[in-house]
Protein backbone atom coordinates (compact mmCIF):
# COMPACT_ATOMS: atom_id res chain seq x y z
CA UNK A 1 0.00 0.00 0.00
CA UNK A 2 2.93 2.36 1.02
CA UNK A 3 4.99 1.68 -2.12
CA UNK A 4 1.67 2.12 -4.45
CA UNK A 5 1.01 5.41 -2.61
CA UNK A 6 4.71 6.32 -3.69
CA UNK A 7 4.37 5.43 -7.13
CA UNK A 8 1.08 6.68 -7.44
CA UNK A 9 0.97 9.38 -10.70
CA UNK A 10 -0.74 11.96 -8.35
CA UNK A 11 1.88 11.63 -5.52
CA UNK A 12 4.37 12.22 -8.49
CA UNK A 13 2.52 15.16 -9.64
CA UNK A 14 2.73 16.38 -6.25
CA UNK A 15 6.43 16.38 -6.13
CA UNK A 16 7.25 17.86 -9.39
CA UNK A 17 4.20 20.28 -8.66
CA UNK A 18 5.73 21.43 -5.79
CA UNK A 19 9.21 22.02 -7.00
CA UNK A 20 8.31 23.50 -10.13
CA UNK A 21 6.21 26.16 -7.67
CA UNK A 22 9.10 27.17 -6.16
CA UNK A 23 11.26 27.08 -9.39
CA UNK A 24 8.44 29.16 -11.05
CA UNK A 25 7.99 31.92 -7.90
CA UNK A 26 12.18 32.24 -7.53
CA UNK A 27 12.80 32.45 -11.19
CA UNK A 28 10.18 34.98 -11.59
CA UNK A 29 11.51 36.90 -8.87
CA UNK A 30 14.79 36.30 -9.71
CA UNK A 31 13.89 37.51 -13.49
CA UNK A 32 11.53 40.59 -12.42
CA UNK A 33 13.97 42.38 -9.81
CA UNK A 34 17.84 40.85 -10.25
CA UNK A 35 17.50 40.96 -14.61
CA UNK A 36 15.06 43.52 -14.08
CA UNK A 37 12.59 42.04 -16.45
CA UNK A 38 9.54 42.92 -14.46
CA UNK A 39 6.87 41.71 -17.39
CA UNK A 40 9.10 38.53 -17.58
CA UNK A 41 8.83 37.72 -14.36
CA UNK A 42 5.43 37.91 -13.79
CA UNK A 43 4.91 35.42 -16.46
CA UNK A 44 6.95 32.96 -14.89
CA UNK A 45 5.08 33.99 -11.82
CA UNK A 46 1.96 33.33 -13.37
CA UNK A 47 2.99 29.73 -14.68
CA UNK A 48 2.01 28.43 -10.90
CA UNK A 49 -1.25 28.62 -11.71
CA UNK A 50 -0.23 25.29 -14.38
CA UNK A 51 1.15 23.38 -11.73
CA UNK A 52 -2.21 23.12 -9.47
CA UNK A 53 -3.86 22.60 -13.71
CA UNK A 54 -1.00 19.83 -14.39
CA UNK A 55 -1.50 18.18 -10.74
CA UNK A 56 -5.80 17.74 -10.91
CA UNK A 57 -5.03 16.44 -15.12
CA UNK A 58 -3.37 14.11 -13.53
CA UNK A 59 -5.23 13.05 -10.78
CA UNK A 60 -8.30 12.43 -13.43
CA UNK A 61 -6.44 10.99 -16.20
CA UNK A 62 -5.20 8.75 -13.82
CA UNK A 63 -8.12 7.89 -12.59
CA UNK A 64 -9.76 7.73 -15.52
CA UNK A 65 -7.40 5.55 -17.18
CA UNK A 66 -8.87 2.97 -14.77
CA UNK A 67 -6.14 3.85 -11.82
CA UNK A 68 -7.39 2.81 -8.38
CA UNK A 69 -8.54 6.07 -6.45
CA UNK A 70 -6.10 6.77 -3.71
CA UNK A 71 -5.69 8.99 -0.71
CA UNK A 72 -2.99 10.05 -2.90
CA UNK A 73 -5.92 11.81 -5.24
CA UNK A 74 -7.45 13.11 -2.27
CA UNK A 75 -4.12 14.70 -1.28
CA UNK A 76 -4.06 16.18 -4.41
CA UNK A 77 -6.84 17.99 -4.52
CA UNK A 78 -6.00 19.19 -1.39
CA UNK A 79 -3.18 20.22 -3.07
CA UNK A 80 -5.16 22.11 -5.74
CA UNK A 81 -7.21 23.49 -2.79
CA UNK A 82 -4.52 24.96 -0.79
CA UNK A 83 -2.88 26.37 -4.01
CA UNK A 84 -5.12 27.90 -5.32
CA UNK A 85 -6.60 29.82 -1.85
CA UNK A 86 -2.99 30.15 -0.29
CA UNK A 87 -0.99 30.64 -3.67
CA UNK A 88 -1.43 34.27 -4.09
CA UNK A 89 -0.95 35.41 -0.62
CA UNK A 90 2.40 33.49 -0.47
CA UNK A 91 3.66 35.15 -4.34
CA UNK A 92 2.78 38.67 -2.76
CA UNK A 93 4.85 37.61 0.56
CA UNK A 94 7.49 36.37 -1.26
CA UNK A 95 7.51 39.42 -3.91
CA UNK A 96 6.99 42.13 -0.82
CA UNK A 97 10.37 40.31 1.02
CA UNK A 98 12.38 40.16 -2.88
CA UNK A 99 11.22 43.97 -3.12
CA UNK A 100 12.68 45.22 -0.26
CA UNK A 101 16.48 43.12 -0.77
CA UNK A 102 16.79 43.90 -4.48
CA UNK A 103 14.44 46.90 -5.04
CA UNK A 104 14.92 48.90 -2.31
CA UNK A 105 11.31 48.90 -1.58
CA UNK A 106 10.10 49.65 2.27
CA UNK A 107 10.66 46.34 4.33
CA UNK A 108 6.58 44.54 4.20
CA UNK A 109 4.47 44.58 7.89
CA UNK A 110 4.35 42.00 10.03
CA UNK A 111 0.96 40.67 11.16
CA UNK A 112 0.87 42.20 14.88
CA UNK A 113 0.96 39.06 17.54
CA UNK A 114 -2.09 40.11 19.00
CA UNK A 115 -4.67 42.92 18.82
CA UNK A 116 -7.81 43.56 16.15
CA UNK A 117 -5.01 43.49 13.50
CA UNK A 118 -3.89 40.23 14.11
CA UNK A 119 -8.13 38.76 14.72
CA UNK A 120 -8.64 40.11 11.19
CA UNK A 121 -5.36 38.01 9.72
CA UNK A 122 -6.68 35.16 11.28
CA UNK A 123 -10.43 35.54 10.00
CA UNK A 124 -8.99 36.29 6.53
CA UNK A 125 -6.77 33.28 6.76
CA UNK A 126 -9.93 31.05 7.74
CA UNK A 127 -11.62 32.19 4.77
CA UNK A 128 -8.90 31.31 2.65
CA UNK A 129 -8.88 27.94 4.36
CA UNK A 130 -12.18 27.57 3.65
CA UNK A 131 -11.95 28.15 0.27
CA UNK A 132 -9.27 25.20 -0.01
CA UNK A 133 -11.33 22.75 1.31
CA UNK A 134 -13.94 23.49 -0.65
CA UNK A 135 -12.13 22.73 -3.54
CA UNK A 136 -10.45 20.08 -2.06
CA UNK A 137 -14.00 18.89 -1.40
CA UNK A 138 -14.89 19.36 -4.98
CA UNK A 139 -11.79 17.92 -5.95
CA UNK A 140 -12.80 14.84 -4.59
CA UNK A 141 -15.93 14.38 -5.64
CA UNK A 142 -14.62 15.20 -9.19
CA UNK A 143 -12.17 12.22 -8.58
CA UNK A 144 -15.03 10.05 -6.97
CA UNK A 145 -17.50 10.73 -9.93
CA UNK A 146 -15.32 9.51 -12.55
CA UNK A 147 -13.60 6.49 -10.71
CA UNK A 148 -16.86 5.89 -11.60
CA UNK A 149 -19.81 3.00 -10.34
CA UNK A 150 -18.79 0.18 -8.08
CA UNK A 151 -15.24 1.20 -8.01
CA UNK A 152 -13.66 1.51 -4.62
CA UNK A 153 -13.39 5.30 -3.40
CA UNK A 154 -13.02 4.78 0.30
CA UNK A 155 -9.30 6.16 0.31
CA UNK A 156 -11.05 9.23 -0.88
CA UNK A 157 -14.57 9.47 1.03
CA UNK A 158 -11.99 9.57 4.28
CA UNK A 159 -10.81 13.03 3.47
CA UNK A 160 -13.70 14.79 4.13
CA UNK A 161 -14.13 14.17 7.65
CA UNK A 162 -10.24 15.22 7.84
CA UNK A 163 -11.80 18.24 6.01
CA UNK A 164 -13.66 18.90 8.82
CA UNK A 165 -11.04 18.06 11.52
CA UNK A 166 -8.68 20.78 9.93
CA UNK A 167 -11.69 23.62 9.43
CA UNK A 168 -12.31 22.97 13.17
CA UNK A 169 -8.93 22.80 14.55
CA UNK A 170 -8.08 25.78 12.75
CA UNK A 171 -11.65 28.04 13.54
CA UNK A 172 -10.21 26.88 17.20
CA UNK A 173 -6.30 27.78 16.81
CA UNK A 174 -7.01 30.93 14.53
CA UNK A 175 -10.05 33.36 14.91
CA UNK A 176 -11.27 32.06 18.55
CA UNK A 177 -8.04 31.97 20.01
CA UNK A 178 -7.47 35.44 18.64
CA UNK A 179 -10.78 36.95 19.56
CA UNK A 180 -11.13 35.21 22.13
CA UNK A 181 -8.63 36.61 24.09
CA UNK A 182 -6.78 33.48 24.34
CA UNK A 183 -3.51 34.04 22.89
CA UNK A 184 -1.22 35.69 25.13
CA UNK A 185 -0.56 39.37 24.78
CA UNK A 186 2.75 41.08 24.87
CA UNK A 187 3.24 43.55 27.80
CA UNK A 188 3.77 47.10 26.58
CA UNK A 189 6.59 48.52 27.43
CA UNK A 190 6.88 51.31 29.67
CA UNK A 191 7.97 54.62 26.95
CA UNK A 192 10.77 56.25 28.91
Amino acid sequence: MTTDLLTSPATIAIVVGEVAFWVFLVGGLAVRYLLRAPRLGMGLLGCTVLVDLAILTTAVVDVRAGGAATSAHGLAALYVGFSVAFGHSVIRWADGHAAHRWAGAPRPQKVPRDGRERAAHEWRSFARWLLAGAIAAAGIGLVILLAGAGAEVTALTDWFPRLGVITAIWFLTGPVWHLGGLAPTRRQEPES
